[in-house]
């Protein structure tokens, strides 16, 4: 049966405005929460309240499906659900996200999380999508007029329950990737953070921003590695299928060259880790976001040490305290690094670290290929559930 979103969503589109912070009071909701498919606790902030009575109509419900309807491209019709933890979990839905609140008589919340994030669906929202110079937005009256099909609720429980057990065959593997992402950070700090000595601004181990003039005289033909935003992961990750003459991007784009660290400077991007070592350039080249700071080791520096210490947490937390700017367009400044200080290690750790961490990198891949098939496997399980063709109204 045919509904539109509005009769079978309570639609909740003003969270909490409370200034966030990093730490303390009970957890808010922020736009990278939905980076995922489910509510991501790691991503949200803090209201620095400790009192309720005021926030009890802006507690999330479990069933609450998240979405981002407002801000960039890159988060753009992203939604995630909010299943609790615990009866007692408290979380406040903040700012910048809509939230919808299904009907239990209508919608298993768990059938339309996964609707939500059909092609089916995607292509009935980019309908609706209007793009600024600034970022993209839909409307929430679009939103709600958007119309689909709904089977009976226990033809919904069906479709949710079988893509739950593939589902778990995912978060299994993605588990196991992030656990070897944890093992590197653990390795990194067992290897260099009982160093003693002198610190040393980070500014004297590396470069910061080099010169664009050091490829002024290849000639404007020459292709080169072209990397936005978008095509760095939060894990280290970049994607190398854009290319560009270099006289298209040498004025109005952020240069760096092979083995430089690319450290993302605005926020969300760096808290949410966004970075990467900038490897297998198209001539060793590369020009991309102006919103990345690069990072290019000095001598007995090593980019394996250099890009790791930037992902560390705590070097996170403190790049983000020195952020400048207005909400939303905030950044790292480049005076950041001249403040942070580290022991500088032997060139002889790095190179034992580097060896290390190429070994996890290569189990990284294989468990990468498996999860592509499985993701490949989910997808078309979607398709099957969500055309009619795994179960009908016969076979329940």
């Amino acid at each position: 049966m045919k509904y539109k979103l509005h009769e079978v969503f309570e639609f909740i589109r003003n969270g909490a405005n409370i200034k966030q912070g990093i730490e303390g009071g009970y957890p808010i909701t922020r736009i990278e929460t939905i980076s995922d498919r489910y509510i991501n606790r790691n991503k949200m902030g803090y209201a620095g309240i400790y009192d309720l009575s005021k926030y009890e109509d802006y507690l999330l419900k479990d069933g609450d499906i998240l979405m981002s309807h407002i801000n960039s491209e890159i988060h753009l019709g992203k939604s995630a659900i909010y299943q609790k933890k615990d009866p007692e979990e408290k979380i406040i839905h903040g700012m910048n996200l809509l939230c919808l609140r299904p009907n239990p008589k209508i919608i298993f919340p768990k059938y339309v999380f996964y609707y939500f994030n059909t092609h089916f669906f995607k292509m009935k929202l980019n309908k609706i999508i209007k793009k600024s110079v600034n970022q993209a937005s839909f409307s929430v009256t679009d939103l709600k007029k958007i119309e689909i099909d709904i089977p009976n609720i226990d033809i919904q429980i069906k479709i949710a329950n079988t893509l739950d057990k593939a589902q778990e065959l995912i978060d299994k593997r993605n588990a196991q990737i992030e656990a070897l992402d944890q093992l590197t950070q653990s390795v990194f700090l067992e290897m260099f953070g009982s160093i003693r000595g002198e610190k040393l601004p980070l500014s004297e181990l590396c470069e910061i921003n080099p010169p664009k003039r050091e490829v002024a005289d290849l000639k404007e033909d020459t292709i080169v590695s072209f990397i936005p935003m978008a095509n760095v992961s939060e894990t280290g990750e970049i994607d190398l299928s854009e290319t560009r003459n270099l006289g298209e991007v040498y004025k109005g784009f952020t240069y760096f060259k092979e083995n430089d660290v690319l450290f993302a400077k605005i926020t969300p991007c760096m808290e949410n880790g966004k970075g990467a070592i900038a490897k297998n350039l198209t001539n060793e080249v590369g020009f991309g976001s102006t919103e990345f700071h690069v990072l290019r080791p000095k001598e007995g520096i090593t980019s394996e040490w250099l890009y790791y210490l930037t992902t560390l947490p705590n070097f996170r937390q403190q790049a983000e305290k020195n952020m400048t700017g207005s909400a939303g367009q905030k950044r790292v400044p480049k005076q950041f690094f001249d403040k942070y200080k580290v022991n500088k290690p032997t060139i002889e750790s790095q190179e034992e670290f580097k060896k290390i961490i190429l070994k996890i990198n290569s189990q990284k891949e294989m468990l990468k290929k498996s999860l592509a098939i499985l993701d490949t496997n989910f997808q078309s399980l979607m398709q099957l559930s969500f055309k009619g063709e795994l179960f009908t109204e016969e076979k329940v």
